[in-house]
Formats: C-alpha cells, sequence, structure tokens
C-alpha cells in the first residue's frame, strides 16, 4: 500500500478530462465516481488494497457528523474480486434460517447477501464495539415504540443502517436525525423544525414518526422487505419496480430495478441484524456505554437557558448534555409557551438541578443583563406609522396626538415647512397611541 496515492493520483491525471468525473476529497481519502475510473482502479490495485481504501473511506464516514444516508452500507455490487470467507457457507446458511423463522423479513441465504456479511465482518469489524454501546442506549427506548405500532422489533437495525445510531446524523441532501427524514417528511410526520430546535434529532420523537412511517408503508406493500425498501427510495420506486419485474413482489425479485442505493439497502439491513444477532459467535463485544436510558430523567425548564450554564450550575459535562438533548441545535434550550421544550439529565443530578434551579435561572439572567441593550432613540424604528394628512390637520395637532414633537415629525419626513396638504402621508414614530 505505500505505493497507494502516487497511483491514484495518477488514476485522476488520466481521467482528468472526462465529463462524468466527480472527485470528492475528504482529508486524506479520495473517492472516485466514474465508472471508467473504477475499472482502472480495480486493475492497478488488489483485492486486499481495495478494501483499504474502502475502510479509509468508511473510517471517515463514520466519525462524521455529516453523512451520507448509506455512509455505512456496503453494496454487494461495490465488492470486487473475492471476498475472504469470515463464516462458512454451511453454517451460514444454518443460521439465517434461524434469524428467518424468528423474523417476518425474508432472510433466505443468497449468494448477494453472503457477500455483504463476510465484507462487513472482516473489513468492518472494529466499529461494531462501538455501535453496539449506543445500541445499548437506544434499543430498548426503540423495541418500546415498535412494539407499540406492531413494527417486528428488529426494525430498530434501520437506524443503523441510516445514521450509526448518531442522532445528529446529517446527510448531504439534508436528511437529519438517527432515522433520516427530510424536512418535508418530518413535517408530514410532526416532527417540528425551528431556529433553536429539530425534533428529527430527537431520538423519541423521530423513533415514533418513523414507526408511523413505516406502518404506513407496510399498509402499502404488505411486507417489511418492500416497506424497508420504501424507506429507503420512496414508495413510487419500489412501485415502479414491480411493475418493470413483471409484477413480483418479492424484494430479491424486484432488486434488479431498484434504484442502486437500495439494492444495497436491504442486504446492508440483513448483514446488521446477522452481526448483532450473532456477535458473540463472532467474538465482537459491546463497548461499555456511557449511559443506559433507564439511568436518565427530563425536567422542564422555566425560562430559556444553555448547555454551558447548565453544565457551569449543575455540574454536567456539556458533551454529556449534547448526547442527552441532541434536538438542541445550537445547545439552547428555549422557553417557549405552551411548548414545554425539556431537559434531560442523568438520574444522579436531578436533585441538583432542583437545588439549584434557582440558581441557575440567576446565571441565566445575569448573563442576559450583561449583553448590549438598544439605545432609546431606536426603539422607535419598531412603532412606525404612515399618517394620511386630512383636512383641518396641522403639525401641531398630529404630534400632540401622538405625543412626539413638531420637530421630530419634521426630522422623520424631511420637511423644511410646516405647511402641509390633504392625502400627503408623514412617517411617525408615536409615543401614544
Amino acid at each position: 500500500m505505500k505505493n497507494f496515492f502516487p497511483l491514484l493520483f495518477l488514476t485522476v491525471s488520466i481521467f482528468s478530462q472526462e465529463k462524468d468525473t466527480m472527485l470528492l476529497k475528504q482529508k486524506d481519502t479520495v473517492v472516485f465516481r466514474t465508472d471508467s475510473i473504477q475499472k482502472v482502479i480495480v486493475e492497478l490495485f488488489s483485492d486486499d488494497d481495495l478494501i483499504t481504501i474502502d475502510s479509509l473511506l468508511i473510517d471517515e464516514k463514520f466519525n462524521s457528523p455529516l453523512i451520507d444516508t448509506l455512509a455505512y452500507v456496503l453494496n454487494d455490487k461495490d465488492i470486487t474480486g473475492n471476498v475472504k470467507t469470515a463464516v462458512t457457507k454451511p453454517l451460514l446458511k444454518e443460521r439465517l434460517s434461524i434469524l428467518n423463522a424468528k423474523t417476518p423479513f425474508n432472510l433466505a441465504y443468497n449468494p448477494a447477501l453472503e457477500k455483504v456479511i463476510n465484507s462487513y465482518l472482516l473489513y468492518r469489524k472494529k466499529y461494531y464495539p462501538a455501535l453496539m454501546a449506543r445500541a445499548k442506549y437506544y434499543f430498548p427506548m426503540f423495541e418500546q415504540y415498535l412494539d407499540q405500532y406492531d413494527i417486528p422489533l428488529e426494525m430498530k437495525y434501520l437506524a443503523i443502517v441510516e445514521s450509526a445510531l448518531r442522532p445528529r446524523a446529517k446527510s448531504r441532501v439534508g436528511a437529519s436525525g438517527m432515522w433520516q427524514f427530510m424536512y418535508g417528511t418530518g413535517k408530514q410526520f410532526d416532527l417540528k423544525v425551528s431556529s433553536y430546535v429539530d425534533e428529527r434529532y430527537n431520538p423519541v420523537k423521530a423513533t415514533i414518526a418513523a414507526c408511523k412511517y413505516l406502518s404506513q408503508l407496510f399498509k402499502i406493500f404488505g411486507d417489511w422487505d418492500l416497506a424497508l425498501a420504501a424507506y429507503n427510495s420512496g414508495p413510487g420506486n419500489v412501485t415502479k419496480a414491480i411493475k418493470r419485474s413483471g409484477g413480483y413482489k418479492n424484494y430479491w425479485n424486484i432488486r434488479p430495478y431498484l434504484p442502486r442505493e437500495t439494492a444495497g439497502y436491504v442486504p446492508a439491513f440483513y448483514a446488521t441484524m446477522y452481526i448483532f444477532e450473532y456477535a458473540d459467535a463472532h467474538h465482537i463485544y459491546a463497548e461499555t456505554p456511557q449511559f443506559f436510558n433507564f439511568q436518565t430523567d427530563t425536567v422542564r425548564v422555566k425560562r430559556t437557558v444553555t448547555f454551558d450554564q447548565i453544565s457551569e450550575i449543575i455540574g454536567v459535562d456539556e458533551t454529556v448534555l449534547t448526547f442527552l438533548n441532541p434536538e438542541y441545535k445550537l445547545n439552547i434550550i428555549p422557553f417557549v409557551k405552551d411548548r414545554n421544550y425539556a431537559l434531560q439529565l442523568p438520574s444522579n443530578k436531578m436533585i441538583t438541578f432542583l437545588d439549584k434551579e434557582k440558581q441557575l435561572y440567576a446565571l441565566a439572567d445575569a448573563d442576559d443583563a450583561t449583553r448590549e441593550k438598544p439605545l432609546p432613540k431606536y426603539f422607535e424604528m419598531d412603532k412606525r406609522i404612515r399618517y394620511k394628512v386630512k383636512s383641518g390637520d396641522y403639525l401641531g395637532k398630529i404630534a400632540n396626538k401622538y405625543g412626539v414633537r413638531v420637530s421630530q415629525i419634521k426630522k422623520w419626513n424631511g420637511l423644511k415647512t410646516s405647511n402641509l396638504k390633504i392625502g400627503q402621508r408623514l412617517y411617525i414614530y408615536p409615543r401614544k397611541i
């Protein structure tokens, strides 16, 4: 691999004139999205080198808050050459059969799924301990709402495929949160977005929205595999794929007619499910999670407060506050009438919050008091009215009516004399109305 980058840049120069070449650079990772370039790369590098390139890319995306929806997905069509075996075919068939019996998904063995599972186990194994730690926090909450909406509990793995369980994940096209809702779809399912708050980042509200959406998709297609595909590409694309396939409704039969992303989406979901269910068998163990969901509690705030103010008074690190309260985009919890925004804290800090709540609000008041205030003379700019001169009006009468001086009216309107005309328009900044 020591000759990796010189050869890669040689490839760039060869194809720099091609109009369909798109070069995307992220730190030391270079990604090409041109079929002709991909062919040359395949010829230049061994299978192990290609996997290393993939590993560099995924490592960059996995640790970035700005991700593509499929940052964690490896399309089996992208796996070049022969993938080494992490689990033998007979054993994989046996395990998939066991999983298939326990779920309403179609987990039958096929070579495409085998390629994805082996590739994940061999080249992405290092990501699973951190993922499993996050899962220990989020999965119990997911399962509660999946059960409530009669959705298979295994659907919790969808959030891994979508966002690697990062609440503030955001794709380059604007899909946001662990369940990757676009603005319009989120609004459809009552996920509100404001300057301060994005409820697509709220794990509970976004999970409820995802359950509602998945329930709708299942009613349309009557099949959870197709509901998964539609969650990614939209029900329209799945309907078109069914028609183009000649009416087939098994995911694997319509897969060639789906968008390329979606073709890799469901296998990635299956591969993730398999690895989580058989993690111990592959010697994959979760890191210790920072929190479990039952170790947290919520409280309503009575005024606008910032994370740094909470951290100073309550003694909770801002990174913890951000983890527990990801929906607050600016790390500010606003106080808005009838919205009841809540603060989530570690349970062992709740008594401290209640004891020091007044102290917290006093700090917020003090911080507000140090901010520059608008000068009184500029307040009048917010109250301007446009007055139409009527018969019998004169400047003194108008000035008296609005509690201002004649000289002010003349200044505001650039008047050199006190003469007025009926119908003339005057700008006035009243002190009384």
